[in-house]
């Protein structure tokens, strides 16, 4: 699912009733969300021709035969209408993660061939969608910083591997890695902050598979494999197994 089908889906969904019932929302509601999402199209196809940093709300009002008073009453400003494509890039491919996951573990999938599919995943979406990508892990937008907001869509994909590798401990269990002694302390306070049911070590080490993860999909999104990696779905495909092996997932 790309983003903007995400934002039409999200204007299109009806509120719910206490009881949970879906409740169809009302024509006023309904108009503001059809621009709201005509207003994240045309800005993500201003992405993709000039880049972030060139982001005008007066450019996005006037492809889209608005004045810019109007366009202000949804996007008080530029650094808003960039928080909601944050916003939404992150619950796309969290979402694209997440549905991936969802779908090894109906197959039964080990712990380690579940990891591979939510990295696989990843990979599929920042390829699909290059300038979404490069919005939330490539440089930073000139003046912008990301509020709050974005935190939570930001940690979905780190979040679920997590969950994999909690459900491991949990079940066949995982391998602890290594660590030097120097690395500890640190470790120990990652481990209060992220995942306290898992080992320290453990937790220094999904971080840096995380890391690793973005590093690996940034590479090929921006061009840095370009004539030394040929076949890249290959080489990813063995290096993710191989940060899956660093975190302690086992073959078995």
């Amino acid at each position: 699912m790309t983003s903007s089908e995400t934002s039409k889906k999200s204007g299109d969904s009806a509120t719910k009733t206490r009881t949970g019932e879906a409740k169809p929302l009302g024509a006023r509601a309904r108009a503001r969300a059809e621009v709201t999402a005509a207003i994240k199209d045309e800005a993500r196809r201003q992405l993709a021709d000039e880049g972030a940093a060139k982001l005008s709300l007066r450019a996005v009002a006037r492809e889209l035969g608005m004045v810019s008073s109007a366009l202000y009453r949804y996007f008080p400003s530029r650094d808003d209408l960039l928080t909601a494509l944050i916003v939404d890039a992150y619950d796309s491919l969290g979402a694209a993660a997440e549905t991936a996951h969802a779908r090894a573990v109906r197959a039964e999938a080990k712990p380690r061939e579940r990891w591979v599919a939510v990295c696989r995943a990843v990979r599929e979406w920042a390829l699909a969608h290059p300038h979404e990508y490069a919005l939330i892990y490539g440089s930073p937008v000139p003046g912008y910083t990301a509020p709050q907001t974005t935190v939570g869509p930001a940690s979905r994909v780190g979040l679920l591997l997590i969950t994999i590798v909690r459900e491991a401990v949990q079940g066949p269990g995982v391998h602890v890695p290594r660590m030097d002694e120097a690395l500890r302390d640190e470790a120990e306070r990652l481990a209060a902050d992220l995942a306290p049911d898992l080992p320290p070590a453990v937790v220094a080490a999904l971080v840096a598979a995380w890391s690793q993860l973005f590093g690996l999909v940034s590479f090929e999104v921006f061009g840095q494999f370009n004539r030394i990696v040929e076949d890249r779905p290959v080489f990813f495909e063995h290096a993710v197994s191989q940060l899956a092996l660093g975190v302690g997932l086992m073959d078995d």
